[in-house]
């Protein structure tokens, strides 16, 4: 056989080896050869990374667990306030004075928002009160969550829930109601879109109104929509009602009464102030002008100051009272002790003292009854001046109001030791000194009660308070008929302040008014009266205050007696105290005359 014959059988032979699943490797010239050490690298090549594989994964599902599952709910899971109903405020008859209506808070995301159609925006803008431009632009926000309007009305709402926009929806909250607007506003006070109580009781009782909010644990999703809750749901405790000594029959008495004084005598402003003489309850506190607390779109400073508490002004001839109750009280005189008031015009240094027109000699009740300078100046030079700081103190004059209602103010009565005699002089009468006017009201509690005074509270009360002794009870009689002769004597300074049927006592007081530490020039005047009523068993305490009447006069007794007498006639008459006079028909001359500053 020849080689090339050999050769052709073995290749044939190989094919057929092949054909019947013989390896090619058995071929000298086909078969592979590697080292070793290779194929054991690969293999662990291949353990190492199933074992970091499986390290990362009891990395991330044991050991991290905690940390990943809070990257998590970052993303998804959300914490819900669930906000706690504020309490509501009566007034002592439980009539209600404030309430929470439960509204809607909406919110949006603007990336989703704003794939709306155009048409869908502009009925958005209109629900929501506002231009497109402004609703664009708040949308126009880095910002995947912004609040578009607080407090909106519920039916509102659902007419926003009918476009079916994305990315809007709703978080439930609350906004104050105020049934009684502007009558009651001073007293109530008003909250903010955050439901925190901004003025007056609101915000003194906050803590006692607000309550305590709860909270749920819930996931959403990318639309801000609830999936499921997740977590405990912490119920939320509403606030604590509020009853307060106001009574809303005598207040929209004083406020309407107040309101029409303001506007006849053409007044910058008034205020006016009701006192429970058995209680030290606030029964009423008025100013105008005011504001609706449900709109305060158009707020002004000058409707929201509560002049009652919180300005401070020379109370004038309303003084003298205090004056000669400590110098009869200190036995320096009495009611019957006669001072010579000279010719109207009284020198002490360089300043003179001046009465509006010579009263010669009188009696100290006279004194009162005409409202003499020159009388009470004689009388409080008869003191030493730290008697009658002593007794301005004790009745509340240039000290910080403790009826925790906010901004009361403290008034200003300076040392007695920087007084000079002029100036004890001035001060007797109503000059040099400043006074709130709720301060005012409640230093005549002493002449209304024996002598004692009570603090004042603007909450229901159902104790009687203890008083402190000021006067003694014989000096607070000799002071009430005093004062009732102010009303109702032939020389009194206030007959405009009769009422039909009741005895009256009070005094008028009519001062500079005090702008930037001086007196205005041209002069501006506040005209005020405190009275008592019904004096037989003295029930209210009743003070008014007109700041700067420009018509029909600018004496107290011009201006804020007659208001005085419209407000206590008609609380009379709501109260039903029955009356102590027999005297049913009441005429006053059309003016009254001047008094003494």
């Amino acid at each position: 056989m020849t080689r090339a014959t050999s050769r052709a059988s073995a290749a044939a032979g190989a094919r057929v080896a092949a054909s019947k699943g013989v390896s090619f490797s058995r071929s000298p010239v086909l078969a592979v050869r590697l080292p070793t050490w290779r194929s054991r690298v690969v293999l662990f090549v291949l353990f190492a990374a199933f074992a970091a594989l499986a390290g990362r994964a009891l990395w991330l599902q044991g050991l991290s667990t905690q940390f990943l599952q809070k990257q998590g709910e970052a993303r998804y899971a959300r914490t819900i306030e669930l906000p706690a109903t504020r309490g509501k405020i009566t007034d002592r008859n439980g009539q209600v004075l404030a309430s929470s209506i439960p509204v809607k808070a909406i919110w949006a995301i603007p990336d989703d928002v704003l794939q709306a159609p155009p048409e869908k925006l502009r009925e958005l803008a209109r629900l929501l009160d506002m231009s497109e431009a402004d609703l664009r632009k708040k949308l126009d926000s880095d910002r995947n969550f912004v609040y578009l309007k607080r407090q909106v009305e519920q039916d509102v709402a659902d007419q926003i829930a009918k476009l079916k926009i994305d990315g809007i929806d709703t978080r439930k909250e609350y906004k104050r109601f105020y049934p009684q607007g502007e009558v009651m506003t001073h007293v109530v006070g008003f909250t903010n879109v955050e439901d925190v109580g901004q003025e007056s009781m609101e915000l003194a009782q906050q803590k006692t109104l607000v309550g305590t909010p709860g909270s749920r644990r819930v996931i959403k999703d990318r639309l801000g929509h609830i999936v499921e809750d997740i977590g405990a749901k912490h119920e939320p405790h509403d606030g604590k009602d509020l009853v307060l000594s106001v009574d809303s029959k005598i207040q929209y008495i004083a406020f309407t009464q107040l309101k029409g004084a303001v506007e006849q005598f053409k007044a910058k402003a008034g205020a006016a102030v009701v006192l429970d003489v058995h209680t030290g309850e606030v029964l009423a506190l008025a100013n105008y002008p005011s504001y609706d607390p449900n709109d305060r779109r158009a707020l002004t400073g000058a409707q929201l100051r509560n002049r009652v508490m919180t300005d401070s002004f020379e109370p004038g001839s309303t003084l003298k009272p205090i004056t000669v109750a400590l110098a009869l009280d200190k036995g320096k005189v009495s009611p019957h002790t006669t001072i010579d008031t000279g010719n109207g015009r009284l020198q002490i240094l360089d300043r003179t003292i001046s009465d509006t027109k010579a009263h010669g000699v009188i009696t100290v009740q006279q004194i009162v009854e005409m409202s003499s300078n020159i009388g009470t100046s004689k009388m409080a030079l008869s003191m030493p001046a730290q008697d009658m700081w002593e007794m301005f103190t004790k009745v509340g004059f240039g000290q910080q109001p403790k009826w925790g209602f906010p901004g009361a103010v403290a008034g200003r009565v300076r040392p007695y030791k920087s007084w000079r005699p002029v100036e004890q002089a001035t001060m007797s009468y109503g000059n040099g000194i400043s006074v709130s006017l709720i301060q005012l009201a409640r230093s005549y509690m002493m002449f209304a009660r024996n002598g004692d005074t009570i603090p004042l509270t603007f909450q229901k009360s159902h104790d009687m308070p203890v008083g402190q002794q000021i006067i003694k009870p014989e000096t607070a009689r000799a002071m009430r008929e005093m004062l009732e002769m102010v009303v109702s004597g032939k020389d009194g300074t206030a007959k405009k302040a009769q009422i039909p049927g009741y005895r009256v006592g009070g005094k008028t007081g009519t001062a500079y008014k005090v702008e930037n530490g001086r007196y205005a020039i041209p002069r501006k005047y506040i005209g005020s009266f405190v009275g008592i009523v019904p004096m037989s068993a003295p029930r209210f305490i009743i003070a008014v205050m007109i700041d700067e009447p420009t018509q029909g006069g600018h004496y107290g007794g011009q201006v804020a007696a007659p208001t005085f007498a419209k407000v206590a006639e008609n609380a009379l008459r709501a109260m039903n105290v029955p009356p102590d006079s027999t005297v049913t028909e009441i005429v006053v001359p059309t003016d009254t005359g001047p008094e003494a500053m």
